[in-house]
């Protein structure tokens, strides 16, 4: 498809498409997300719902980005699937405001993170067909960017809401409707669909076995940095205990969401800034590398145990840059390493690569943290950071 796209500017309308829904989608179900734990308090439940329904959901929607990419790849149109993935992701987010129970938000939870795994590696696919592969970087560097914008609105609209409805979490959950279709309406309108040509049928494993050997050692390299990449939640827990005893709890607590705010807003710039550079250097794979690298340095500097606001500042900041940089980079070489064939299936093996890792390296560093110390836990992240960080550098087209 590269000749129908290389001489059109990257910013076409796919990809501003993409990006608008990305941002309408994710600011809908963060919006959700903000008022949940509280939500679930009020009507009985507990943390251990939350982290149920919260695990549930996403080891599902792992499976079903998996599947989806196989399937996809099936298919001669992509876009009705993401169409249809939105719209049950908006639907079962606002079907919170009929929740009575745990049960039902567990089954809300469940259908929308299904529809967030279904439409996953079509979108992608769909914005990868329709931009050259020498503006891949900054194609999905700027739908990271969106993404990561709704994700920053979603809690202050949560607030705002709150306070205009008498905190009423019910109201707030029927509002996310409108952000959330109103994806729907932007995809159907913007996206374009590069017709592909019709492609055999493989089982599942044969279509795993027909990716490239470059992009499946590539799997490999991500997946050694997932397993040391713990969710940056962490980085809350831990400016938090790290000031308690200077600034005390209360204090504390409010720098690190101050922090966390500055580490979103580095995330979501260096998404974009990552992208458009590798777009202009001899191999985007240095700028993930890179990135890794940068994953490293951070959690070096967290096994220092640091009570200075400062370095935790400057460990926050790098945190964004690296998380930024790791998401838009991945998918742009998945791009450039897979057969426009085959996306449907790259992206939904990422996807399900990066989902084990986290789900792995947030439950061990946090068991190496209690059992015992930052430094045991930070410690061997970096090791996994930079040996990711080495393998994608080592990486052959």
């Amino acid at each position: 498809m590269a000749e129908n796209t290389k001489n059109e500017p990257w910013l076409n309308r796919t990809v501003l498409g993409v990006g608008l829904t990305s941002l309408f989608s994710d600011w809908s179900h963060e919006t959700a997300t903000a008022v949940l734990p509280a939500f679930l308090a009020a009507i009985g439940a507990g943390p251990a719902w939350l982290g149920a329904i919260e695990g549930i959901a996403d080891g599902l929607s792992s499976f079903a980005k998996l599947a989806a990419g196989h399937y996809t790849d099936r298919l001669r149109k992509r876009k009705p699937l993401v169409l249809f993935g939105y719209a049950i992701t908006a639907l079962a987010t606002a079907s919170f405001a009929f929740a009575t129970q745990a049960y039902d938000v567990l089954l809300g939870r469940v259908l929308a993170w299904l529809g967030r795994g279904v439409r996953s590696p079509s979108k992608k696919a769909l914005l990868a067909a329709d931009v050259p592969p020498g503006a891949y970087g900054r194609a999905f560097g700027f739908e990271r960017l969106m993404d990561t914008l709704g994700a920053v609105g979603g809690p202050l609209t949560a607030l705002w809401l709150l306070n205009v409805t008498a905190h009423s979490y019910r109201k707030v959950f029927l509002y996310t409707l409108i952000p959330g279709l109103l994806a729907v309406v932007i995809f159907a309108v913007l996206v374009r669909e590069r017709p592909i040509a019709a492609k055999e049928r493989k089982t599942f494993f044969a279509g795993l076995r027909a990716l490239p050997v470059p992009f499946r050692r590539f799997l490999v390299a991500v997946g050694i940095f997932g397993v040391g990449d713990f969710s940056h939640t962490l980085l809350i827990l831990y400016a938090s205990r790290m000031l308690a005893p200077t600034h005390g709890a209360a204090k504390a607590a409010s720098f690190a969401v101050a922090l966390y705010t500055v580490h979103n807003l580095f995330y979501a710039g260096s998404a974009y800034l990552s992208g458009w550079l590798s777009d202009f250097v001899p191999q985007r794979k240095y700028v993930l590398a890179t990135g890794y690298a940068l994953a490293g340095a951070t959690a070096l500097l967290l096994c220092t145990g640091t009570q200075s606001l400062w370095l935790l500042a400057v460990i926050f900041v790098i945190g964004g840059l690296y998380m930024g940089t790791e998401e838009a980079l991945e998918d742009s070489l998945a791009a450039e390493m897979v057969p426009k064939e085959q996306h449907g299936m790259a992206f939904g093996t990422l996807a399900a690569v990066n989902a084990i890792g986290d789900f792995v390296s947030s439950l061990a560093v946090g068991a190496l943290w209690s059992a015992f110390n930052v430094q045991t836990a930070f410690g061997a992240s970096a090791a996994l950071f930079f040996a990711g960080a080495i393998l994608i550098a080592r990486l052959r087209r």
